[in-house]
């Protein structure tokens, strides 16, 4: 089994190549684009089963022997995430296969999109199962190079402005990373996670410290922690719909499950929970402060991504099984419900030229089913009963409450707060675009009525209104129909959350586990 683990790096990359050898012949790119995906989802599926009945998988590639071999690791966390994001790359892979075929490729050249798409499905996944650091580089680097052409796809003024910003801010984080792998190489003779582990006791505690910092700020760039994601707002909005969806949904949960790697892996005993539970409680707070100040959906909801990688890291830092295992949980709801939404601002825009709410009216009357792609995930993400976002949220305060010290009691509000904040964001964009009649509020008396929102960013976008396929709608319903099963089967998932919270205070040594699957 542990020999199929390089196939989650190695089958996107085939695919890459061979969608880049099929140049401009689309229908053949797009095949191979989906059995690509499809073939990563049943595999990561299988090996969940396996190692969730069993023990991690670990490969050295090329036999080498550790430390100088490159280990993937595939542990029950590594192979859901996978799992999850093989859904979400699909179901966007499909949205702008849709796309492309009403607009004619404009925004998205499907002779570039397609080996981009994978290259970058690829760096996702070598993130996931990387069982050292420069591997974990390695795969943030090919996330970098695909995302920047992703986000700059159709070279508009704007794209090339905010990708950019995109790319320089990521060269910093990875200069922050690759400083801390060369320092921890010094010092230990490894950059193995596991040996790195066993060995971070023969290291004083300042510098202990000094990495764990240097990590963590090199990771919170990527995951969007505040005070290091104003880059985010900014940057996602411009990209393709398509784009944005999946960036919103998988790039930020990279950074996030780093941090998780390390927090649990490598700094166990970490004197940084109290640092991590005041991060979290401001990344939560800002970002909803600005999600309110926003007018248009893209701006709303690139807000309430940052201020809900809050509830990630303040479930780190609680720092107990069940706490990580909630973590675990809500990144699952979060990337699905989250790129939900945007598939669904996507229909909206196309169907109405916009998605300024202070534009935008009338669309539960004439796209009633629209109306509803958004209502769910919107309920969803703001963390109603009985939806997988009040399951999450409440499993964390939980944990939080059983901890019991002030911080988590503050967490515990700013995460209520957080929630309801949400809520009022994403409905009162509900009451504006959908429930407001089409006649309501003419242009002339817009400022009287909406006030600071008219000189919001982006307030008075207006565009080109275009015909919705079919495959697009179909991808948008598919994933709410995900995003209600999240809830429908919370039980199992939170069960195999619940285990992965366990193994991860409890790490089994990847020299063991290379030994013995050499062995056999």
């Amino acid at each position: 089994m542990s020999l199929l683990v390089p196939l989650f790096v190695l089958l996107p990359l085939m695919g890459a190549a061979l969608t880049l050898l099929l140049g401009h012949r689309s229908r053949a790119q797009v095949a191979v684009s989906v059995v690509t995906l499809s073939a990563t989802f049943i595999l990561s599926a299988v090996m969940l089963v396996a190692v969730d009945a069993g023990t991690p998988l670990a490969v050295s590639v090329g036999g080498w022997p550790l430390p100088f071999g490159i280990v993937l690791y595939v542990d029950r966390l590594a192979a859901m995430l996978v799992a999850i994001s093989s859904i979400v790359l699909l179901a966007v892979l499909l949205f702008s296969v849709g796309q492309g075929a009403a607009d004619g490729d404009a925004d998205t050249p499907i002779s570039i999109f397609h080996p981009s798409y994978l290259i970058l499905a690829a760096g996702i996944f070598n993130s996931f199962i990387a069982g050292d650091l420069f591997n974990l580089y390695v795969g943030f680097e090919i996330l970098l190079v695909a995302s920047y052409v992703l986000i700059t796809l159709g070279s508009t003024e704007s794209r090339i402005r905010t990708g950019t910003v995109y790319v320089v801010v990521s060269l910093v984080s990875s200069v922050v990373f690759l400083s801390a792998i060369a320092v921890i190489y010094g010092a230990l003779g490894t950059v193995n996670m596991a040996q790195i582990a066993e060995r971070m006791d023969e290291i004083p505690p300042n510098v202990q410290m000094v990495l764990h910092i240097m990590l963590l700020v090199g990771f919170a760039v990527k995951a969007a922690v505040f005070p290091l994601s104003f880059w985010l707002p900014d940057s996602y909005p411009t990209a393709p719909a398509p784009v944005t969806a999946v960036f919103a949904g998988l790039l930020t949960k990279v950074g996030v499950y780093a941090i998780i790697r390390t927090e649990t892996q490598l700094f166990g005993n970490s004197d940084l929970n109290l640092v991590l539970g005041i991060i979290a409680v401001l990344t939560m707070i800002v970002g909803i402060l600005g999600a309110i100040a926003q007018a248009e959906l893209k701006r709303i909801l690139s807000f309430t991504l940052v201020s809900h990688v809050g509830y990630m890291i303040f479930g780190l830092s609680i720092g107990t099984a069940e706490a990580i295992g909630a973590t675990a949980y809500y990144m699952v709801h979060h990337i699905i419900v989250q790129t939900t939404l945007f598939l669904a601002v996507g229909l909206i825009e196309r169907f109405s030229g916009s998605t300024s709410i202070v534009r935008v009216k009338g669309l539960l009357a004439a796209a009633p089913l629209i109306a509803v792609l958004y209502f769910i995930p919107a309920l969803n993400l703001g963390g109603l009963p009985p939806f997988s976002g009040f399951i999450g949220k409440f499993a964390l305060f939980d944990s939080a409450a059983t901890v019991g010290t002030p911080i988590m009691w503050v967490g515990i509000g700013a995460g209520i707060l957080t929630s309801l904040l949400t809520l009022y964001a994403l409905m009162r964009a509900w009451n504006l675009s959908f429930w407001r009649a089409g006649d309501d509020a003419p242009d002339d008396a817009a400022e009287a009525r909406f006030g600071y929102l008219v000189s919001a960013p982006a307030a008075d976008e207006q565009g080109e209104r275009r015909v919705i396929p079919r495959v697009m709608t179909g991808a948008a319903v598919g994933m709410v129909a995900i995003t209600i099963a999240l809830t429908v089967f919370a039980g199992p998932l939170y069960e195999i959350c619940a285990r992965i919270g366990e193994s991860l205070l409890q790490p089994i040594s990847l020299v063991e586990l290379v030994d013995v699957e050499q062995s056999t």
